[in-house]
């Protein structure tokens, strides 16, 4: 498809990204709450394979389209997706900011598994660049760090359980701080007050309340399908842009594709904290964009001519460092919990604009 779109005018083709961008942004955004419905159904909800479940349900079109690109030997183009899409949903997190008024988010949201998810993704970032720094070196045509970044975000989400279950310490509680527990309380004291016997709504999920499981399960397969189809063709239009603008690979996966399919992260987390679920927007991206890193694993794993983590061009390492100094401010800002920053958002959500325009124009460069 994207050789054939390459004969293709450059308004079609950007036409033919909007309409995927559009399916993702709907799709996509609905697939994430019948995700976490069904997770919390069949006894998903807290565990490995639930967090598993919904994270790969809420990327599938970033997956697909890192995987797609990757298979047809444009590396630029699925590592430019993926560590792409880690610094524009992080720039979403500022976004959401603006929707709350209340507090600073990072104040607001601040929790012990909110900085463990932070953490979790540091780490998990340091490993595709430790092996774009070594010696190349693959097995059965496979990096060696592509199975360790598996096997860490595995005991990554072990220990987030453990975390959660067992939490050692937690932040100081004030009138904006917003964790499940005060959200708990809240609510009673409205129950109290109001006789309104009604729990709390969740803006991702509460619209599948009444729907049967069954239906739920081929609400998910439509929307997977339709999200699945979506990152394809965001894959395909972007291998045409290559050839019709004259942009490299990264510029048009960092700034294009990573836009495209990182839409839900958006509606999902501006919707969240609209209604002042601050946790689910801060650890839907935070922990989102610890899934995403596994994207480069599963594109190496499909790249036919060696390692992928070797054809990191300088933008690439440069923008996946702008991601983890990007995760170091937001975690900075969970430290610090300025409650009213520049603008009406915290200093970190401002430095995480300002950092993420400067990745926008290095990719372009």
């Amino acid at each position: 498809m994207g050789q054939l779109l390459a004969d293709a005018s450059l308004p079609l083709v950007f036409g033919l990204l909007a309409v995927a961008a559009a399916v993702i942004g709907f799709a996509g955004t609905r697939l994430a709450g019948v995700a976490d419905e069904l997770a919390d159904r069949t006894g998903m909800g807290e565990i490995i394979a639930g967090a598993l479940f919904v994270g790969g349900a809420t990327s599938l079109p970033g997956i697909i389209t890192s995987v797609s690109t990757a298979a047809q030997g444009y590396p630029g183009l699925a590592i430019g997706n993926a560590v792409g899409g880690l610094t524009v949903q992080t720039a979403f997190l500022a976004v959401a900011d603006l929707a709350y008024r209340r507090a600073n988010l990072e104040h607001a949201a601040a929790s012990v598994v909110g900085l463990t998810q932070g953490t979790m993704l540091l780490g998990l970032l340091t490993l595709p660049l430790l092996a774009a720094s070594s010696p190349e070196l693959t097995v059965m045509g496979v990096h060696p760090v592509t199975p360790l970044l598996f096997v860490a975000y595995g005991l990554g989400l072990r220990l987030l359980a453990n975390v959660r279950g067992d939490p050692m310490w937690s932040p100081v509680v004030t009138d904006e701080t917003q964790h499940e527990e005060v959200e708990l309380e809240d609510a009673e004291k409205k129950e109290q007050e109001t006789g309104d016997h009604e729990p709390p709504e969740d803006p991702v999920k509460s619209r599948y309340d009444e729907t049967s499981t069954r239906q739920l399960w081929l609400l998910f397969l439509l929307y997977a399908g339709l999200t699945a189809a979506a990152g394809y063709a965001v894959g395909e239009t972007s291998i045409a842009l290559v050839g019709l603008t004259g942009l490299g690979e990264t510029a048009i996966g960092t700034v294009f594709t990573a836009v495209a399919n990182s839409l839900p992260e958006l509606v999902t987390a501006v919707a969240a904290v609209r209604v002042g679920a601050v946790n689910l927007a801060v650890g839907d991206v935070i922990g989102g964009n610890s899934f995403e890193v596994l994207f480069l694993a599963a594109a190496d794993v499909v790249y036919l001519d060696g390692s992928l983590y070797h054809r990191f061009t300088d933008q690439n390492v440069f923008i996946t460092v702008m991601a983890i100094l990007m995760t170091a401010v937001l975690l900075l800002g969970m430290l610090r919990r300025e409650r009213h920053g520049i603008g009406g958002i915290g200093f970190e959500s401002a430095l995480v604009l300002l950092l993420y325009g400067c990745s926008v124009l290095v990719a372009l460069s």
